[in-house]
């Protein structure tokens, strides 16, 4: 394959325990939010275009915060997640109030995308060295049958702030995923990694791969996605929580034996705002890396 990847960039979701909407939120030297480093790093790592996944309301704030910034820069397109996106009428559920989470997502890029691409959340810092090495395996390695994932070592995905949830991965001989479980209310005690969640303490090791929500596919993946989602809804037509994820989707390829996924080593650097107490950690985080050259003093200029 030789067209340039696409960076999928899901920013739909609610920002709720944050308490803002951190989507577009600056908090860079000059006012940037942390997309924009995202952006400027799949730029430099060989992605063609950028799709922006959003809701119908914060549709025109992201193109006026977006639009000036990358024109000239990149490609850019928008995909509107709705509750009704891809939902058949009978199906539909009057009263549901949530996203169908972030495959359903993936899947409402279905006709924006057609060569290998990137998956990412809005509000996560990955780094350079994540966008290089996804950007490469997209370029020259990706295959229907073989997908990716950037995996982060738990013990650098922590906040100081609270417990965090995360995609704890277990890997074959060949570093490749075989499976991931969401493990709830992670935090470090003492000099432990420990996850208290469903009603059990299980002690995680510091170099255990986990997922921080930044894939890499090719574009083949939208048919197993939308035929997964075909199964989901009437599934869960009656429970108004219910949530359509990306790692549910790779569980489901792995174990039918339709894909593998390579976990690549990029994940060095990562930092995201959960809580309002993470925000002036971001902002010190990005300072310095302006200030060691990694980032220019002006993003865009």
């Amino acid at each position: 394959m030789n067209q340039k990847p696409t960076l999928l960039v899901l920013a739909a979701g609610m920002g709720s325990r944050y308490g803002g909407n951190k989507q577009i939120d600056g908090f860079g030297p000059h006012g940037e939010t942390i997309l924009e480093y995202s952006i400027f790093d799949a730029i430099r790592g060989g992605f063609g275009k950028v799709v922006f996944i959003v809701r119908e309301e914060i549709l025109e704030i992201a193109k006026e915060k977006f639009l000036p910034k990358l024109e000239g820069k990149i490609e850019v397109d928008w995909v509107i997640q709705s509750l009704d996106s891809f939902v058949p009428a009978e199906l539909k559920q009057a009263d549901r109030k949530k996203p169908f989470g972030t495959a359903h997502a993936v899947l409402c890029a279905k006709d924006a995308i057609q060569e290998p691409f990137a998956v990412i959340n809005a509000d996560d810092f990955y780094g350079k060295e994540a966008f290089d090495v996804l950007g490469k395996f997209l370029s020259s390695e990706v295959r229907p049958d073989l997908h990716a994932m950037v995996g982060y070592a738990i013990q650098n995905v922590l906040s100081e702030n609270g417990t965090v949830s995360r995609g704890v991965c277990e890997t074959n001989e060949k570093g490749q995923l075989i499976g991931m479980t969401e493990r709830t209310s992670i935090a470090r005690e003492g000099d432990k990694i420990v996850s208290r969640g469903e009603g059990e303490v299980l002690e995680i090791a510091e170099n255990t791969p986990v997922s921080m929500n930044f894939w890499g596919f090719h574009p083949a993946v939208f048919a197993d996605i939308e035929q997964m989602w075909k199964e989901f809804l009437p599934a869960n037509l009656e429970n108004l929580k219910s949530e359509f994820y990306i790692p549910t989707v790779a569980n489901n390829l792995i174990k039918a034996g339709k894909a593998a996924f390579e976990i690549l080593p990029g994940g060095k650097t990562w930092f995201g705002v959960t809580y309002t107490g993470d925000k002036p950690v971001v902002i010190d985080a990005l300072k310095k890396l302006h200030e060691t050259g990694e980032y220019p003093e002006d993003l865009w200029k």
